[in-house]
């Protein structure tokens, strides 16, 4: 079964997540797949553009806890989608979780329809965002990404753009993406990969200093006792034994 899906419009790539049997989680032959797709994009003359979106009511749901993807894997995924040479333009139309922020941050832009919900569910469950962190941690508001990934409260798109985990966010968002999508098609294609380059230099910065010890964090986080804990609560729909 094909897991993401690729059309092309015009000199952009949409890639479609659909994986609806776990709303889009990350797991690791999603992750395969998408990162396949990425590779195609960036060696194509055809494609100006990638837009990001997704099948259902969820963009992703973050890790897929049956078969969730290497750390060293998502880590990959997430450095080729800020390194494309392509501009990257995730489209939201439902909610994001955990992992799934991570590729929102890892996006160049950002969209979202108004109804779309977001949530750093990791410490709920007993672990942290941390690979996610990298591309998160240098484009975010520091006092948002505090509360939101020590709380794991749900936030709405409003909110999303204020913490600059989105671009913008509409009531319809195909409609508030015309005038990006327009602008791309409009802009040279080295001219583009160049501006990119610039503008995620800081980012490929904090990848190159701290992905190693992030991905050894989260690999030892997520074989913990209370990971183990929170993740069986989590599929058995009960909170976890540390709820008071």
């Amino acid at each position: 079964m094909t897991l993401v899906h690729t059309a092309h419009d015009r000199a952009v790539t949409t890639l479609t997540l659909d994986s609806p049997a776990n709303r889009n989680a990350l797991s690791a032959a999603l992750v395969g797949e998408l990162a396949a797709a990425l590779t195609r994009c960036g060696k194509d003359g055809d494609v100006r553009a990638v837009v990001l979106t997704h099948t259902g009511n969820t963009f992703s749901a973050g890790a897929d806890l049956r078969d969730p993807p290497r750390p060293e894997s998502l880590v990959a995924l997430l450095r080729q989608l800020v390194e494309l040479p392509k501009p990257v333009v995730a489209r939201v139309t439902g909610h994001v979780r955990a992992g799934g922020l991570g590729l929102l941050g890892a996006c160049d832009l950002a969209a979202a329809s108004l109804d779309a919900t977001f949530a750093f569910t990791e410490v709920r469950i007993g672990v942290a965002p941390a690979v996610i962190s990298l591309p998160l941690t240098p484009r975010a508001d520091p006092r948002a990404l505090a509360r939101y990934c020590l709380t794991g409260e749900r936030f709405d798109a409003a909110e999303a753009v204020r913490a600059g985990l989105l671009t913008m966010a509409g009531e319809d968002v195909d409609v508030i993406l015309e005038p990006v999508l327009d602008g791309l098609r409009r802009s040279s294609p080295d001219a583009l990969a160049e501006t990119k380059s610039l503008l995620t230099a800081k980012v490929l910065e904090a990848f190159d200093r701290d992905a190693d010890e992030l991905t050894a964090l989260s690999a030892r986080l997520f074989s913990s006792a209370q990971a183990r804990e929170g993740m069986t609560a989590f599929l058995e729909r009960r909170d976890p034994a540390w709820v008071v």
